[in-house]
């Protein structure tokens, strides 16, 4: 790639509005998590001081329920000894390391990444613009690569350490650029395939790769006088080849432990996540999910070989619950299930390092189902984190399928909670099962405009049972984790009601699509129904009150600034919550008659 135009994004215009927009979202942040105190100055103006009280943050403000600060980007200005400053996002960091309690060791980091998601947003602000309502009527794969929030709720969102400039626009999933997988042959000694029980490993590979692509790999074993039997084979993310595995690795491949045969046939896009990919050569074949040694919002994006072991156990076991329990049914809920899993352990390096260590995660992959195959005539998918975009007019997509679909406001929102917020308190209140559902997480099934079910993904790594009496199959006890019992409601009160539904209230209140009660009374209406609906669950829902005066305010962006490279143990997910006072529950004043 040329590098002058590998930079073209980078212009004063892009950067100055990408600092405007990233600055908005940490005062808005870090106000509700109470990180910072805005000082009312009166008609809705507020400011911000830093660290050494010389510099100031003076902006318009809206604070909606749940403390989310609905903050007007264009009202910010930054001020020091009388003269007005630009507002530059890293500064604003800088300005506020010791509010933000930013220590020597994560500072520099976390600058790092705030640089990186900087970056991308200039690189967003390039792109063609898509407005809302087009959005709303797009294809799948044209929704998601126009995504440009990001995590709504972490400030720091799309570091991506690890990548350059040219692999920025080789991989970014908002870059759209087509991929081909490279595959491994990987010894069977150093390595374990796991999958469902109505699949096998050579069906597996046969359907995702072909004849002739595995007549190819199989030349090229026994071409180095190797046998085929003797190797699985392993798709990698290029990134993680060139920047790793062929380094890292160099005495597995030397050895022939791990042989390089290539790329695959087809083509991939890059999902939100960054390390998945969908195929758009053939869109009814498997999302193909890899280990990327690369620094993003708070983890290193690697995969496990031992953790995936398991994967498609824990995937086979959900989907069973899924189709056996009533209120799923009834829901329409589906998952994409991980339905087979493979990983290469280096011995060395696994002798030298404990399980949290990313030289354990470097090398492994899985397959997930594709949703296209099951969708409906008439449907569409795209995901729910569209629902939080606006595009440059201010425009919402959520809006827009209010107005495509007809229906009025608080119709179309209950349609989406029917679908989305029961299936969620169901696996609460049934089951002592979280799942993990911001909206990268889950798709959105489409028919005119209105959410007609969802599907979630992203399962083994991401779902826990509360419990660590559970009696689960062996190979699905791993996902039992000791939460205490107060604590279980947050799988609601913090990852559905705090990350998701207070962003979406912000969104179509400002847009004037409905009003603020409106949106909490649907809410409230919806979880009193499914509570009526479950009679047998009623000790369950007394201990863990949906409709409770106030809950505990955990904090995302705290994880992030006290530890940026390992945020939670997913072993053990309690043990790292960081807690600052409580919010007060915008469903409590909507509380059916006790």
């Amino acid at each position: 790639m040329n590098p002058l135009a590998s930079v073209d994004h980078l212009t004063p215009g892009h950067w100055a509005e990408a600092n405007r927009l990233l600055v908005r979202k940490a005062l808005a942040e870090f106000a509700h998590e109470r990180l910072i105190t805005p000082e009312p100055l009166g008609a809705d103006r507020y400011r911000v001081r830093g660290d050494d009280g010389t510099v100031e943050y003076r902006f318009t403000a809206r604070l909606l329920a749940l403390r989310h600060w609905q903050v007007d980007a264009a009202s910010i200005t930054r001020h020091s000894d009388g003269r007005e400053l630009p507002l530059d996002a890293v500064d604003l960091c800088l300005d506020l390391r010791g509010a933000l309690g930013l220590t020597d060791e994560i500072l520099p980091v976390y600058l790092e990444e705030i640089t990186s998601t900087l970056a991308g947003t200039a690189y967003k602000l390039g792109k063609p613009a898509m407005d809302a309502t087009k959005l709303a009527r797009a294809d799948f794969q044209d929704v998601e690569t126009q995504m440009t929030e990001g995590h709504p709720c972490f400030v720091a969102n799309n570091g991506r350490i690890g990548f350059g400039v040219h692999e920025y626009h080789r991989y970014a999933p908002e870059t759209a650029r087509p991929v081909r997988l490279i595959w491994l042959a990987a010894h069977r000694d150093h390595t374990t395939f796991s999958c469902a029980a109505d699949l096998d490993y050579d069906t597996l590979v046969r359907a995702e790769l072909g004849d002739d692509t595995l007549a190819g790999f199989a030349r090229t074993l026994t071409g180095l006088g190797l046998d085929p039997a003797d190797y699985l084979l392993l798709p990698v993310h290029p990134w993680q080849w060139w920047n790793k595995l062929s380094v890292t690795f160099a005495g597995e491949v030397a050895r022939r432990q791990l042989v390089c045969l290539g790329e695959g046939p087809d083509e991939y896009l890059a999902q939100q996540s960054i390390r998945t990919f969908f195929n758009v050569t053939h869109p009814e074949k498997h999302y193909v999910k890899t280990a990327l040694s690369v620094l993003n919002m708070g983890f290193m994006r690697g995969l496990s070989a031992a953790y995936m072991e398991h994967t498609p156990a824990i995937n086979d076991w959900l989907a069973d619950l899924v189709a056996t329990d009533p209120v799923f049914r009834r829901s329409r809920l589906t998952i994409i299930r991980e339905r087979a899993a493979i990983g290469y352990r280096h011995r060395q390096y696994e002798a030298a390092t404990d399980r949290y260590s990313p030289y354990r995660k470097m090398l492994a992959a899985l397959w997930r189902e594709s949703p296209v195959a099951g969708l409906e005539p008439g449907r569409r998918l795209a995901t729910m984190a569209s629902l939080l975009h606006v595009d440059r007019g201010g425009r919402s997509v959520a809006g827009a399928l209010v107005a495509e679909s007809g229906l009025a406001p608080t119709v179309w929102l209950r349609r989406y909670l029917d679908a989305y917020l029961v299936p969620l308190l169901h696996s609460l209140y049934a089951h002592d099962l979280a799942f993990m559902p911001h909206g990268e997480n889950v798709i959105l099934v489409l028919h005119d405009g209105a959410v007609e079910r969802v599907i979630f993904k992203d399962i083994a790594e991401e779902i826990a049972v509360m419990d660590p009496e559970a009696d689960l199959p062996p190979a699905v006890r791993r996902i039992r984790v000791a939460v205490p019992d107060e604590e279980k409601i947050l799988s609601i009160f913090t990852d559905v009601f705090d990350c998701f539904l207070r962003h979406l209230n912000a969104i179509l209140v400002t847009e004037g699509v409905l009003a603020e009660d409106e949106f909490w009374r649907t809410v409230a209406e919806c979880a009193a129904d499914y509570q009526r609906n479950v009679p047998h669950l009623a000790d369950r829902l007394r201990r863990h009150d949906l409709f409770a005066a106030e809950f505990p305010l955990s904090c995302l962006n705290r994880l992030q600034l006290r530890n940026n490279r390992q945020m939670v143990d997913l072993a053990d997910p309690s043990a790292a919550l960081q807690f600052v006072g409580t919010l007060a529950n915008p469903l409590a004043r909507f509380a059916p008659p006790r």
